[in-house]
């Protein structure tokens, strides 16, 4: 059973709009690190198919039909309650509704969405800046602005996206500095 004074908090948004920097933050103060869409990584890395938004997409809307809308917080279940043992937890990449639904069921008040927003002209500028060679992890991929914008469209049309950004007990505004954003985090933790 996790322990009970430990908190959750699921880091939503759209693609560049900071999420991994708020993640990161949370974990340099002590927070252990969940990556919900590791899953779908595992599987492409699995399936010896070439990483790229494509693919991803596909394994993500194949796992969804055969788990249903909530399958990355059903697949991440365990790991949450393992990692909730040890420390509060950082989820990144909390993506539907439906995981929203199930997260929020089970944990209730120890559960808390930060949504990171930053405007889809920002986001698309900073993932086609982005430089993808030394990212093993994969959490920092290049996009061009229509590879960007077709996925924000399919995460929105058919995962649900925007729900839990719109639930979110709290809200980021990254258009500004690093600095701001790690002031907002540390605003985030004096509040759960």
């Amino acid at each position: 059973m996790a322990n009970m004074k430990n908190k959750i908090v699921c880091v939503v948004g759209m693609a560049g709009a900071g999420k991994s920097l708020v993640s990161d933050e949370l974990v340099k103060k002590g927070f252990s690190y969940l990556r919900f869409g590791q899953i779908t990584l595992d599987k492409i890395k699995e399936r010896g198919i070439e990483l790229n938004g494509e693919n991803e997409r596909k394994v993500r809307e194949e796992l969804r039909r055969e788990y249903g809308m909530g399958a990355f917080a059903t697949l991440n279940l365990s790991k949450i309650e393992e990692l909730l043992t040890k420390s509060n937890v950082v989820v990144d990449g909390l993506y539907s509704w439906s995981e929203y639904k199930i997260l929020k069921e089970k944990y209730g008040d120890l559960l808390c969405v930060a949504a990171v927003f930053a405007p889809p002209s920002l986001r698309y500028e900073r993932l086609e800046g982005r430089h993808g060679e030394n990212d093993e992890e994969k959490r920092f991929r290049p996009f061009t602005k229509e590879e960007a914008k077709r996925r924000d469209y399919a995460e929105i049309e058919n995962i649900e996206k925007g729900g839990p950004i719109a639930m979110a007990d709290f809200t980021i505004i990254n258009i500004g500095s690093v600095k701001e954003v790690i002031k907002e985090v540390n605003k985030l933790l004096r509040e759960i």
